[in-house]
């Protein structure tokens, strides 16, 4: 764990530049806004160690799947979001001498990203090997107003002399992503042009065909003027750039402003592609740089209006869930229904940008409750568009009759994961998929999308259950066999609990489903049993066998959920009586050791219990978390907030605290040693729902809000802001007692400690234990 980040509640500040964490650095103050990212990349030149990393949204390349052993049913590629053209570029030499921070001594450095307004300011002083010295500051951002647009105000001051400094500023596409398989470049360029400071070039992916344009305009000024300047273009392969020398004297500031645009054929015609890309760019330099600052601040503003979550009385927790916060924010804004939220966003290669269950499991919650409807229904409806790819997952695999297998790993609904422990056998994605379904129409109360779509789905997914079990003549039972639960580090067992239970909870709701569009729409209830050939009362009798005898593994004794057949014969060693050096497990220990041991990465049964708490008393959580939680070395960023909210369940305050750190301050302090592979974007979602779901103890039943909270002891207070069914709900948590202001033109009643609490339109209530003041 690394504590290098200084503790503020708006700001993210590093101070003093350690070269050994630049790339962590990297990860930490990435910027992005929905349509476009990049990591907190140096704009001058930085020889030492670094990931470039620009990324725009939905554009991929199927990278060719590099495997030692082919086996049936592995996918041909493995998608990845490009490393795109470098638009941020502006190289500066001193005299004969390039800036490079590798190269100089550097000192007075700081990085601060501004969360509150959204912007990443740089500032440094530089000594050449001349003795030459140089103050920098460079502020720039990812503009949410114009998504396509960023902008970047470099300014340079001169401390002990005076002369010539040269200043290139270009897009560099001749880039690469670091985990191409095969070490390939996947750009090519069609076509480039330079006129005066404005410079485009137009890349194109080989085999998928995007297309995107990136173009720059630049201006330098001096004393508040604009400097005239004669400058020289460069252009070579994948490369275009503007020369041009300016006069500095010592204590003058010279300011660079650059404006940038990255447009993607997605979302323009290839032919007015370079047109609308020189637009952009104009319109953005027309505007100026302080206009689209105070536009960015602004938009940002309203964006906390809706999602910040402010506690009092720990600076640290309180910094950890604004980060989170702000880089979901800055990764998906749910406007285009044709993207998702890969687990790293814009910030890093890993995982290789694409779709994974995380978001069914995690970021929906999140999106539910802090946004409009529709971006949770387009995440939804992102996976039906995918459902002919998922009967084709499966088909792949031996399944049929319209079994849907819903990819581990995907741009395109096509299964692209190729680790055959994860792609054969990961299968519980699946029951993530129908659960979003059940969360989001419990939440929202939007029954008329089981009609629309939802119901398809859950007949391909249950197909798939009815299936991939087997009967077992020796139990007079079904077994599910070979499966990987989400504790990866567990392959190939059989049994899994949570998989086994999460089936049998999707047979169960998609009986449910087919019986309400039954009853409540009939027409379209024909439609989809003639558009699946589903067979009703051949298939709904299997599925009800499958429930009513299916196997899970228990131990009477211990009265807990047994993770697989076998755990126990594992030797039972405690996380805390591991030597803390032997940490974290997947970069010290062999796979073999791994498998054979006790150890848990991620919630496995408590995912289940967490998902499903409505099942079990509150004896039977806390018996189970009591076992599970002690085994678990949370070397996935999912597991902590799962942690957290059982945690928060059963009133145990010290270890719901513990694990909600953990979970907000996961990247910030490097808790895993992989912040710089990227951030984990979705596991941020897990960090809200630790204080909603965990602190507050919100809970939807029968259709009405519930809250239980309770405050951590060093907390004063919290408070956070959520949508729900048409209103705007303000809640907040202190000492003494519970707030709820309802923001809205409708009454509502929400229940504080069970206890029903009607809440006037435009009117605030405050509960105490079991008493409320208006």
């Amino acid at each position: 764990m690394k504590q290098y980040i200084k503790v503020d509640g708006w700001n993210i500040i590093e101070e003093g530049f350690v070269p050994h964490y630049n790339k962590i650095s990297e990860s930490i103050f990435s910027l992005g806004n929905g349509r476009m990212g990049q990591r907190a990349n140096f704009e001058e030149t930085y020889s030492g160690e670094t990931l470039q990393g620009n990324y725009v949204a939905g554009v991929y390349y199927p990278d060719k799947t590099r495997v030692g052993w082919w086996k049936n049913g592995y996918p041909e590629y493995f998608a990845k979001v490009l490393n795109a053209a470098n638009w941020i570029g502006i190289g500066i030499r001193i005299e004969e001498e390039e800036l490079d921070l590798h190269k100089a001594r550097v000192t007075d450095f700081s990085r601060v990203l501004n969360m509150q307004e959204g912007y990443l300011q740089r500032s440094f002083t530089a000594t050449l090997e001349s003795g030459k010295q140089v103050k920098v500051t460079a502020t720039r951002f990812c503009s949410i107003v114009d998504d396509e647009t960023g902008a970047i105000r470099y300014s340079i001051t001169p401390l002990n002399f005076e002369g010539n400094v040269q200043v290139t500023a270009y897009i560099d596409g001749d880039i690469k992503n670091q985990d191409a398989n095969y070490d390939e470049k996947f750009w090519e360029e069609t076509g480039a042009s330079i006129q005066h400071t404005s410079a485009y070039i137009t890349l194109k992916t080989k085999k998928t065909g995007f297309q995107v344009c990136t173009g720059m305009q630049f201006n330098i000024y001096q004393d508040a003027k604009p400097v005239v300047m004669h400058v020289t273009p460069v252009q070579k392969e994948k490369y275009v750039g503007v020369v041009t020398t300016v006069k500095v004297k010592s204590q003058q500031e010279t300011v660079i402003y650059k404006y940038a645009a990255n447009l993607s054929s997605e979302n323009h015609a290839v032919a007015a592609l370079a047109n609308n890309c020189e637009i952009s760019v104009g319109k953005a330099a027309a505007k100026g740089f302080d206009a689209m600052l105070k536009e960015q601040a602004a938009a940002w503003a309203m964006k906390w209006k809706e999602s910040d979550i402010i506690i009092e009385g720990d600076p640290a927790a309180q910094q950890g869930i604004r980060f989170n916060i702000f880089q979901l924010n800055q990764t998906y804004t749910g406007e285009d229904a044709r993207l998702n939220i890969g687990p790293k966003g814009f910030t890093g290669e890993k995982y290789g940008g694409s779709t994974y269950w995380d978001t069914e499991a995690y970021c929906i919650p999140f999106y539910l409750a802090t946004a409009d409807p529709q971006v949770a229904r387009n995440l939804l409806i992102y996976r039906y568009k995918q459902l002919g790819k998922a009967i084709e997952n499966a088909a792949k695999l031996g399944f049929n009759n319209g079994a849907a297998l819903y990819p581990m790993v995907t741009m395109n609904g096509e299964e692209c994961h190729n680790e055959w422990e994860i792609t054969f056998e990961e299968i519980h994605r699946n029951a993530a998929i129908a659960f979003a379904i059940f969360n989001y129409i419990r939440y929202t109360g939007d029954t008329a999308y089981l009609a629309e779509y939802g119901t398809e789905v859950l007949i391909g997914i249950a197909r798939f259950w009815a299936q991939r079990v087997n009967w077992s003549e020796a139990r007079g039972q079904y077994v599910m066999l070979g499966v990987t639960g989400p504790n990866e580090y567990e392959n190939n067992v059989n049994n899994n609990w949570y998989t086994s239970t999460m089936a049998t909870w999707c047979l169960q709701y998609a009986t449910e489903a087919l019986q309400y569009v039954k009853e409540t729409a009939a027409n379209r209830y024909d439609a989809i049993i003639k558009t699946t050939f589903f067979d009703a009362g051949k298939e709904l009798e299997k599925w009800q066998h499958v429930i009513d005898n299916m196997y899970y593994p228990v131990d009477e004794q211990l009265g807990v959920f047994l993770q697989q057949d076998g755990y126990l014969d594992k030797e039972q060693i405690l996380v805390k009586d591991l030597d803390p050096a032997q940490r974290p497990l997947n970069q010290k220990w062999s796979w073999d050791r791994i498998l054979r041991s006790c150890f848990i990465k991620q919630a496995d049964v408590l995912q289940g219990l967490y998902f499903l708490e409505d099942r079990y008393d509150i004896d039977t959580l806390r018996r189970n978390f009591d076992f599970y939680e002690p085994r678990t070395v949370h070397e996935s960023s999912l597991s902590p907030c799962v942690h957290a909210i059982l945690a928060a369940k059963l009133g145990d305050e010290k270890r719901a605290h513990e694990f909600y750190l953990r979970t907000s301050r996961l990247d910030l302090d490097d808790y895993n040693n992989d912040t710089e592979d990227g951030l984990h974007i979705t596991s941020m979602a897990g960090t809200w729902m630790s204080v909603v779901e965990g602190f507050a103890g919100m809970r939807v039943r029968d259709g009405q809000l519930q809250f239980t909270p309770f405050l951590p002891g060093k907390w004063q207070s919290f408070a956070f802001s959520i949508r729900f069914r048409g209103r705007i709900l303000k809640v907040k948590v202190s000492k003494q007692d519970v707030t709820i202001e309802n923001d809205a033109v409708n009454d509502i009643t929400v229940y504080i400690y069970g206890e029903a609490v009607e809440v006037p339109a435009g009117a605030t209530v405050t509960a105490k234990q079991g008493n409320l003041v208006n």
